[in-house]
Order: C-alpha cells, then structure tokens, then sequence
C-alpha cells in the first residue's frame, strides 16, 4: 500500500485507566504522537476537523457510538475514508477477528494488553498491512 511512516496515532477509548496507559505505552515506549478521544464521536469531530492520523487505534466496546459505528462513519468522510484501523478488544475469537477484518480494520489487538508490548504490536499490524 505504500503509506509511509507510522508516527500520529489517533487512539478511541472509553476506558480513562485503559486510555492512560495505552498512552504511556504508545507513546513513551512506542514513540507515537497520539491524540486521543474518549469516544466515537470525539473521534469524528476531529477527523471532521481536519485531523488526519496515520492509524486509528480504536476500542470495540464503548457506550454510544461502539468501534464498528465509528468506523463505519469515519469511511463516510472524506478525510477517513482510507485511514487504517486496527481495532482493540477482549473479543478476539477467529470468527470476531474475521468479522472486525470485514468492516476494514487491518487487524486486532486483544484486551487486556501488555503496555511493554502495544507499541510494537501496532507497528506489526500497520507492516503487515502495508506490505
């Protein structure tokens, strides 16, 4: 696919102890510039806006707008309609995988994660992707 770099992160979770230490790790360890949200429709609101992160790390389960309607509505603007999206969540059955993988995530990261591991994982999937 030929995106380039990994380097801006927009990173959705509901969770505030999940969301800080998924920050810490991507960045600190990881070396990311993240923006991060609380929800779906924060995250719309700044892709709206005009932000454009190079991946978007986005939590299946919140309150509201869960991960599969976030995505479906960030492919509806024009600034993300081609963003890559790698889901988070507790559910990584193969089947779920397949389904998370047919709404156009290019991969899962399963919750709970280790915050050593994340940014490396991450980085995995976005090469995988892109290769």
């Amino acid at each position: 696919m030929g995106r380039g770099s990994l380097n801006q992160i927009l990173y959705v979770e509901d969770d505030p102890d999940i969301r800080a230490v998924a920050q810490i790790a991507l960045e600190a360890v990881g070396g990311f510039r993240l923006a991060v949200s609380a929800s779906g429709r924060e995250a719309l609101e700044l892709v709206g806006g005009g932000f454009v992160p190079d991946l978007v790390l986005l939590d299946v389960m919140m309150p509201g707008m869960d991960g599969p309607a976030t995505l479906a509505a960030l492919r509806a603007l024009p600034s993300g309609a081609e963003l890559p999206v790698v889901f988070m969540t507790a559910k990584v059955q193969a089947g779920e995988i397949a389904y998370y993988r047919s709404l156009g995530a290019i991969g899962v990261v399963a919750k709970p994660f280790d915050p050593m591991q994340l940014a490396s994982q991450v980085r995995r999937l976005w090469e995988q992707a892109d290769a």
